[in-house]
């Protein structure tokens, strides 16, 4: 069975309160040893450092998340550097912008991306970017800043856009969505790209794989995607499974940090 890295899940998430054990084990299970938790607002810290302390496959990231904007405040930011300092600390998310969402202040939002910005580039950590209808307000604000790397997970933009990515060293981050047969420009993305550049997630419970539409997703269900993405690219599963683990592997630094 290949192994494999779930590089965005919210297993803290409400939505696995009745069964949390049964899910990380049924990753456990399909291959999924390494979980990484990205955070979406302050509350969301302490949960995920307890979860990752009690379960060595799952490492945490922290962040505030575009979407949470009413749960964030300014404070916050110099909290998260003090939650970055942390030796387990993997990168600096669930960070972004969302021009898709209504109310969302877009320059609230682009404060509070700029300022994680430079605190991973401090501190030398990857980024986890969320970046829907925003894509490229996001590759400029990355390569303004510079000296980043990270992924931009979820990815649906068009093969320039993620060229651009490419080009600043960052992966793109590829889970259910590109099972749905109509998702042709995505599944031509990947079917072509560097392979490098790709990571696996699940973004459960959102974002299930074609199979499991309208379910609660789970990180076991990123065999399907490697399934997918494997016959998209008429490799093997078990090359897809190498290459996309050792990316992760790579990009957050696994190896030292699992130690």
């Amino acid at each position: 069975m290949p192994k494999l890295v779930d590089s965005h899940v919210h297993l803290d998430d409400d939505a696995f309160a009745p069964d949390r054990d049964a899910v990380i084990g049924r990753a456990i299970d399909a291959g999924v040893d390494t979980m990484i938790l990205p955070a979406v607002d302050a509350a969301s810290w302490p949960r995920i450092k307890a979860l990752c302390a009690n379960h060595r496959q799952l490492f945490p990231a922290y962040g505030l998340h575009p979407m949470f904007l009413a749960q964030h405040a300014p404070e916050h930011v110099d909290a998260l550097s003090a939650w970055l300092d942390d030796d387990r600390v993997i990168a600096v998310g669930e960070i972004g912008l969302d021009f898709h969402v209504d109310g969302l202040d877009h320059d609230l939002q682009r404060h509070y991306f700029v300022n994680q910005l430079r605190l991973a580039r401090e501190r030398s950590l990857p980024v986890i970017v969320h970046a829907r209808a925003a894509l490229e307000e996001v590759t400029l604000t990355l390569r303004r800043t510079g000296g980043l790397r990270g992924v931009v997970h979820s990815f649906s933009g068009s093969e320039q856009q993620a060229r651009h990515l490419w080009d600043m060293g960052f992966c793109i981050g590829i889970g259910g969505p590109v099972t749905y047969e109509r998702a042709q420009r995505l599944r031509r993305i990947v079917a072509q790209m560097p392979i490098e550049f790709l990571l696996l997630e699940s973004d459960a419970p959102d974002q299930p794989d074609a199979a499991h539409r309208g379910q609660r997703n789970e990180p076991a269900r990123i065999a399907e995607v490697l399934r997918c993405i494997a016959t998209l690219r008429g490799e093997s599963e078990a090359a897809i499974a190498a290459a996309t683990t050792a990316n992760t592997r790579r990009l957050f630094d696994l190896d030292r940090r699992s130690n």
